[in-house]
């Protein structure tokens, strides 16, 4: 078979814009019928990949369907001819088409032919960033994690631009299989005046970065999915060294880095300390912890759940330690409706709840009624009676003040948990369904814990710093408090519209408040 381009007729499918026009270009890499099937039987705009498997029906995948392109199977010619109309393969099994975002993957037998091939459309979506827009400009080295498809890439990529358009940085690209630059040697315009180190094999990836760093004077560093130790311990020199990074790693949650022995580096590693018995009887904890090595690499931790959807985990240190410990503080979510606008709960006082909860903040008032998703009724009522709180248990969310549920249900995101959000519910997460977690999330959520004092006193300075910070324009420093109470004094000054960042060691750890967000000390 021809390993000439396919040249394709104009039809009515044909949509107007540079992005179209791409698709085009992958469309033109096929065999000559399955291109003419691919425009009649699918919209451009839609198409997410195209499936070759030797011996099986050529399909096209759109959301929600697949699409056959053929009612006879592939060849090995068909497999050919694409490979012969694409970029060259890697080490990686992967291939680009010239100044395209597109990606071809090849599936290979045992003696190396090809077997398999997955087109996959890439994109450069304009917007993407406008979400985390404020962290990345702030100048906070940034992680992204999330399943693959789900936008990592194109949000990295937006990023990079974002930085060297409108701020006018000096952004380069670690660009590993040429994903976020595209194929050939001049980068997509995607990418905007970034400049793009290509990587030769994927084990070359951490001498890029280094070289990166040492040749090219860059004040930000984007890098694509960091997956080796290597590449972790090169990520960590790179932001000893007071350049921004924002990179994307293997693993969908904070949960997954900090059980991932190759990648925890990433958040300062964890070691295990034992301590004395009279340590230990102190904190309250056994005598073998877990503990932090070194700062984080990253300032921020952000989870991309959905393509409009992420949840913030920040300042990283503070949730790491708090993690560490046992209770593992809510994210921050960030929800982008379809007009464009932001939407943030920054300010729902919500906490995942383990066996040790922290005390609950003073300020908001005391729900009414609790809605148990999940959580055993009798245990709720039966810690009522207990503690003597005024409380409804309630069947539903009509009238209900606060959520309890467990952390799997958490996770899955269910209609009413989805709704509780919006509507701007605390949903107080447990570990498992006992009466013991049960009655520690209630007293902490009604102020049983007899710790109302210390928390009024904390936010009580950070309201008189605030209100001097806005009248003298000068930065104020407040009292050493503990990691939860400095949590709350954050989102107290993130509702004032100004800038804190913790400063100190433990236990001398402070916040430092002022108009706008300062550089982080090296």
């Amino acid at each position: 078979m021809s390993s000439e381009p396919t040249q394709l007729p104009v039809t009515g499918r044909r949509a107007s814009g540079r992005w179209d026009e791409e698709v085009e270009l992958l469309a033109r890499a096929l065999p000559a019928d399955l291109a003419r099937s691919l425009h009649e039987r699918t919209d451009p705009g839609e198409l997410l990949e195209i499936v070759l498997d030797l011996g099986r029906e050529p399909e096209a995948r759109v959301p929600g369907r697949e699409v056959l392109l053929a009612d006879r199977p592939v060849s090995a010619s068909d497999l050919e001819h694409v490979a012969n109309n694409v970029g060259q393969f890697g080490d990686d099994n992967r291939a680009g088409i010239e100044r395209t975002l597109h990606r071809v993957s090849a599936i290979r037998n045992r003696s190396g032919r090809i077997t398999g091939l997955t087109m996959r459309v890439g994109r450069a979506v304009t917007g993407t960033g406008e979400i985390i827009r404020d962290i990345v400009v702030s100048g906070q080295s940034i992680l992204l994690l999330g399943r693959p498809g789900i936008g990592k890439t194109t949000m990295l990529r937006e990023c990079a631009r974002l930085l060297a358009d409108e701020l006018r940085k000096r952004v380069v690209i670690v660009d590993t299989s040429n994903e976020i630059g595209g194929d050939g040697d001049i980068p997509h315009p995607g990418i905007g005046r970034a400049r793009r180190m290509q990587v030769r094999t994927p084990m070359l990836q951490h001498s890029v970065m280094i070289e990166a760093v040492e040749n090219h004077m860059p004040e930000v560093i984007v890098i694509d999915e960091i997956g080796t130790e290597l590449e972790a311990a090169a990520a960590r020199t790179i932001a000893e060294r007071g350049v921004q990074l924002i990179a994307t790693a293997h693993g969908q949650t904070i949960e997954n880095l900090l059980v991932n022995p190759t990648l925890n580096d990433l958040l300062g590693g964890i070691q295990s300390v034992t301590l004395s018995d009279e340590e230990a009887r102190r904190r309250g904890t056994q005598k073998s912890v877990l503990e932090r090595k070194a700062p984080p690499t990253f300032d921020v931790l952000i989870e991309i759940q959905d393509r409009d959807r992420v949840a913030i985990h920040m300042p990283l240190t503070e949730v790491v330690d708090t993690a560490l410990r046992g209770p593992m503080l809510n994210p921050k979510i960030r929800v982008r409706t379809r007009e464009g606008r932001v939407i943030s709960n920054v300010d729902v006082p919500a906490v995942v709840t383990p066996v040790a909860p922290a005390p609950a903040p003073a300020t908001p008032t005391r729900p009414l009624g609790i809605f148990p998703y999940g959580v055993s009724r009798h245990h709720v009522e039966q810690s009522i009676r207990d503690l003597d709180l005024p409380v409804r248990v309630l069947g539903n969310l009509d009238g209900a003040g606060a959520v309890l549920t467990l952390k799997n249900h958490y996770r899955r995101r269910p209609d009413s948990l989805r709704q509780a959000e919006s509507r701007g519910l605390p949903i107080h997460i447990l570990k498992s369904n006992s009466a013991a977690q049960v009655r520690d999330a209630l007293s902490r959520i009604y102020g049983v814990d007899r710790q109302d004092d210390a928390t009024s006193r904390a936010l009580a300075e950070a309201a008189e710093a605030i209100k001097t910070v806005k009248t003298t324009l000068r930065p104020v420093e407040i009292s050493p408090q503990n990691a939860y109470l400095r949590r709350l004094q954050h989102q107290l000054v993130a509702e004032n519209e100004l800038s804190a960042r913790s400063t100190g060691k433990e236990p001398q750890r402070r916040l430092r408040i002022t108009l706008v967000a300062e550089e982080p000390t090296l």
